[in-house]
């Protein structure tokens, strides 16, 4: 019993000293920088649009200037629009971007595609699940960096998506949408498999989408009940009087009814049973997306948006500080209703534990790297079968091969000189991914 003990004093020491670290010097809690860094416009897919032409997918990305963090927590947003306007650019996205750079977060607002046709229910799910395959993509991409290049400093194991109206409708379903038999009812197998599945094929493949959290600011979910145990905690933030998705139950109607969701009050009243943790605030007499604009009503709603989650951030980093933002009462009551749940799972494009499970000593040596003609891969296991993987900058694969020995050389040939990414695997499901320079 003893030792028991001493080993949960342990952990939570542990626990405590890496909360200290996360947040030192009020770093996620206040606004440690005063200038941000921003990079407009970089690639991080590319897809079919709406209109059959293919588009490339872009992000804005925000960070503090000269920030010399390792390991940064990241927030993903989308904008809103209806499916079928706006753009990262959007002021609102901006400026939630800018407001939590300053506190030390990294943000990204991401492009998705666009348009559907007709515009009712049947036109509009296809729209939401190019956007949800769209961010699935941007989150595979941060996975991708830290894998390889590390350009961004992103700590995979804090990122966070949220949004605004569409925007947040596609956060709430990016996280939540997770098998098949769920939207079977309004997409048929037959289009979902044709249009790349829930995951989708808008760019960096069999990297995981895994988050830790859900910012939903005036979204809604097709039904609440797709939140089930062990999924990931969400904030929300609705208005009462909220015309274009409804606070409570109802169609969306951004000018014309679409499809019937379930609003933040719904999700709050029927995702109790599941024990995922909900923090939900309510602008009592606001309509839609009151914290967007320049007026000075606007800027109130904002920083009330900012406070309200910065305060749930903050306990999903384990930091110690105090909130700013309590949760209210819910305006109204709503019933939550009866629902049967389906366990399809969604197959998979890449084995999941591939996907999850980094071995960083499955090669042993790489050399020499660079190279201008061949490069030796030395396995750290003899005997073993080994996948053998390389793929440009873009993501697209060169060749691939497999291999029984303990040692494999990879042959210029062809290749352009630059530097690609050498993705090994073993049949454990563990994968090592290094960089290879061709002169």
């Amino acid at each position: 019993m003893k030792k028991i003990y001493l080993s949960l004093v342990a952990i939570m020491m542990h626990a405590l000293a890496f909360s200290q670290t996360l947040c030192n010097n009020g770093r996620y809690s206040g606004n440690v920088y005063t200038t941000i860094s921003s990079t407009l416009d970089i690639p991080f897919g590319a897809s079919k649009a709406f209109s059959g032409s293919t588009q490339t997918l872009t992000l804005n990305f925000y960070e503090p200037a000269n920030d010399t963090a390792s390991k940064r927590p990241l927030i993903i947003f989308a904008h809103g629009g209806s499916f079928i306007g706006g753009t990262k650019d959007d002021q609102d996205v901006t400026e939630l971007c800018n407001r939590f750079a300053k506190k030390g977060y990294i943000c990204a607002s991401i492009n998705y595609r666009l348009g559907f046709f007709p515009f009712d229910s049947t036109g509009i799910v296809p729209a939401l699940l190019r956007a949800v395959q769209d961010m699935k993509a941007s989150i595979r991409f941060f996975y991708k960096d830290r894998a390889t290049v590390n350009k961004y400093k992103v700590d995979t194991a804090n990122i966070f998506i949220g949004g605004s109206s569409a925007g947040a409708i596609t956060a709430l379903h990016c996280a939540y949408l997770n098998k098949t038999c769920e939207i079977n009812p309004y997409i048929n197998q037959t289009t979902l498999t044709a249009s790349g599945g829930i995951e989708g094929t808008s760019g960096n493949p069999c990297y995981p989408t895994r988050v830790k959290g859900v910012i939903n600011l005036c979204g809604a979910l097709g039904k609440y009940w797709w939140i089930e145990s062990g999924d990931v905690p969400l904030c929300s933030m609705h208005g009462t009087n909220d015309g274009t998705v409804k606070y409570g139950q109802g169609k969306a109607n951004p000018g014309f009814p679409t499809l019937y969701m379930d609003g933040s009050r719904m999700i709050e009243a029927g995702i109790g049973a599941s024990g995922v943790n909900h923090r939900f605030y309510t602008w009592y007499n606001a309509d839609h997306v009151p914290y967007a604009g320049t007026s000075a009503n606007s800027i109130a709603y904002m920083d009330t948006t900012e406070k309200f989650i910065r305060d749930y951030l903050v306990m999903r980093l384990a930091c110690t500080n105090p909130p700013l933002q309590l949760p209210n009462t819910p305006a109204g009551t709503v019933t939550a209703y009866s629902f049967t749940a389906c366990n399809t799972n969604v197959p998979m494009a890449c084995d999941v534990s591939v996907r999850e499970t980094e071995n960083t000593t499955l090669v042993d040596e790489l050399y020499p790297n660079p190279s201008a003609d061949v490069v030796t891969v030395s396995f750290r296991n003899q005997n073993e079968d080994h996948t053998v993987v390389l793929t440009d900058m873009t993501g697209k694969t060169v060749f691939s091969d497999s291999t029984k020995e303990q040692t494999y050389t990879i042959h210029k040939n062809q290749l352009a000189p630059g530097i690609y990414f050498l993705k090994t695997s073993n049949s454990r499901g563990e994968y090592s991914v290094k960089k290879i320079m061709f002169h």
